[in-house]
């Protein structure tokens, strides 16, 4: 997830339908600063956890094998993402502009209603996160699910509310500061563990055969796919941006030399930590794992770096990340796919109700994860469950340009190359919905469902009908869903 506001601005933007006038083109984001925001979006407060949360659902083989299949559909996701930049370079409206263009107007809005889920969500489990991390320090925090924690998570969220409020736009310091925080340790984490790593640890039960809890092979790697795409939401980063690039071709490549940084890293990271601790171990890490990891190794002083590195990053992303769930609301309301309300702006150019709808249902949610006692790794469930539809939208487009020649009359020669990525990128896409199981397609459901209400009140605002004959089936499937859902909520069957 996104952890550098350097380069969000909340300040106005010009109606549709005139023309807007960009950053002067000393202001233009260089290939390099478009890299760094990559990798900024996807290196958060996820990979801190990334040793038991992937242990606890596969063995060494599996994880292999998970990674094989991550990295080959994500790769292909940021050549989806390459492709459209340079062939859509008028859509710079994110991944939801995506769906829009290509399945029209409900679809544009729920890929942005589903990337505002996840965002707020994710800073929930950053919420969680960081105070698990404090009870480091700090035993009454627990899990960072415990009363005191959602106090102090509460304070903490609207401190940084009203800090916002007041026209906090770019944090430099802070940015730079964090990202240091991540760095230096995960740095640090990789050069330890390599010297440490012994063989055969890492091979011991390499397939799980000695836990039944793991289940067989394909379950194991059907189970820590959720937590791979996770630590991969970012990937979009350089496209959310583009119209503030100084080449649009800059677009993709720092897409993909982003993710194969990226990539390497949470990979050794995972890797290396199999060959220090065996399964059963990391699965039973309290999180952030690293820490334990490390503390294996060095001792106590390794567990304190690694706490305190995440601390600083989760603050610094929390920051960003209530910076950033304002502008995806205030983005799609720009252009109409949300209602003209969430346009508003205070006297600091602060999306003000963008920013009260974000954070009081991020209260809502530490509330439920008081009483349901949430842990980090169900929300980041949940929260990347409701990314994989502006993911699956976004490659199915590219299938779609593919299909129907459009764009290619220039270069007919690139598009069986173009239409193969694009098949494969929505192939994983539908991979990733069976792979989050029933429960979380029916709590994606539940959260999509009321979406309905501010789509009817957008199109209403420009005297449209409200849904298309499609649109009223797909509404009626998610709809239905939704009412499984929160039978399943209210007889016990299903939890948060």
């Amino acid at each position: 997830m996104v952890d550098s506001t350097s380069n969000v601005q909340l300040g106005k933007q010009a109606e549709p339908g005139k023309q807007t006038q960009v950053a002067a083109s000393s202001d233009k984001l260089k290939v390099g600063a478009l890299i760094a925001l990559v990798v900024g979006s996807m290196v958060g407060g996820g990979i801190f956890s990334l040793p038991q949360n992937i242990a606890a659902s596969a063995s060494a083989g599996a994880t292999l094998i998970g990674w094989l299949i991550t990295g080959v559909g994500m790769l292909m996701l940021a050549f989806v993402f390459q492709t459209l930049a340079n062939r859509k370079p008028k859509l710079d409206g994110g991944v939801y502009a995506y769906a829009k263009a290509g399945f029209g107007d409900y679809m544009g809005f729920s890929s942005a209603w589903g990337y505002w889920i996840s965002a707020w969500i994710g800073n929930v489990s950053y919420m969680v996160l960081l105070f698990s991390t404090l009870g480091f320090f700090f035993p009454l925090f627990g899990e960072g699910n415990t009363l005191p924690a959602i106090i102090c998570a509460s304070v903490l969220l609207w401190f940084l509310h009203f800090l916002v409020l007041r026209g906090i736009k770019e944090a430099a310091f802070i940015n730079t500061l964090t990202t240091i925080a991540k760095m230096v340790p995960l740095a640090l984490f990789i050069v330890i563990c390599a010297i440490a790593f012994k063989l055969d640890v890492f091979t011991s039960d390499f397939w799980g055969a000695g836990n039944s809890d793991l289940g067989t092979v394909m379950n194991q790697v059907r189970n820590m796919m959720l937590v791979t795409v996770w630590v991969f939401i970012g990937i979009e980063g350089a496209s959310i941006f583009s119209a503030r690039a100084e080449k649009r071709s800059d677009v993709g490549k720092a897409t993909v030399v982003g993710f194969v940084g990226v990539l390497l890293l949470l990979v050794l990271v995972n890797v290396l930590s199999q060959g220090i601790l065996a399964q059963a171990q990391l699965a039973g890490l309290k999180n952030p794992s690293m820490a334990g990891v490390l503390e294996s190794v060095v001792g106590h002083w390794g567990a304190v770096l690694i706490s305190v590195g995440l601390i600083v990053s989760l603050a610094g992303a929390l920051l960003s990340w209530t910076l950033l769930c304002a502008e995806i609301l205030f983005a799609s309301a720009r252009d109409h796919t949300m209602p003209e309300f969430l346009r508003k702006e205070n006297a600091n150019q602060v999306p003000v109700n963008a920013l009260w709808l974000s954070n009081g249902l991020i209260q809502l949610f530490l509330i439920i994860t008081l009483f349901n006692s949430s842990t980090y790794l169900s929300l980041l469930y949940l929260a990347t469950s409701m990314i994989l539809v502006p993911y699956f939208w976004s490659a199915a487009y590219a299938l779609l340009l593919a299909w129907r020649h459009e764009t290619y009359e220039q270069a007919p020669g690139e598009r069986g190359k173009d239409l193969l990525i694009a098949l494969i990128a929505v192939l994983y896409a539908v991979w990733l919905v069976y792979a989050a199981g029933v429960q979380y397609l029916l709590l994606s459901a539940l959260l999509y469902a009321p979406g309905a209400i501010l789509f009817a009140k957008a199109k209403r605002e420009l005297g449209q009908p409200v849904f298309t004959s499609v649109e009223k089936v797909i509404f009626l499937v998610v709809l239905i869903g939704a009412l499984i859902a929160g039978y399943g909520l209210y007889s016990g069957f299903l939890s948060l």
